[in-house]
């Protein structure tokens, strides 16, 4: 069986998001319960090791748990 990786995109926003969550001072627990998952969800995504990333609609809830625009998130340049 073949495993999907995340993407160097993928990567690049989970690291991102990663970095602002330590920021914050905020852990895998309290991150899940403020944007409505699982705590498990988040340790799933921050493994680079498993498919499970964020969606859309979790870079626009993290852009307000953060206070900061979703595009913070995104790389200012595409990625080969």
């Amino acid at each position: 069986m073949e495993k999907h990786c995340k993407s160097s995109f993928d990567k690049y926003i989970i690291l991102k998001i990663k970095e602002k969550r330590i920021e914050k001072g905020l852990s895998q627990s309290e991150l899940a319960a403020k944007l409505g998952v699982s705590s498990g969800f988040i340790g799933k995504i921050e493994s680079l090791n498993t498919t499970s990333k964020y969606n859309l609609n979790h870079l626009n809830k993290l852009a307000l748990i953060f206070s900061c625009s979703p595009k913070d998130f995104l790389p200012n340049n595409p990625i080969v």
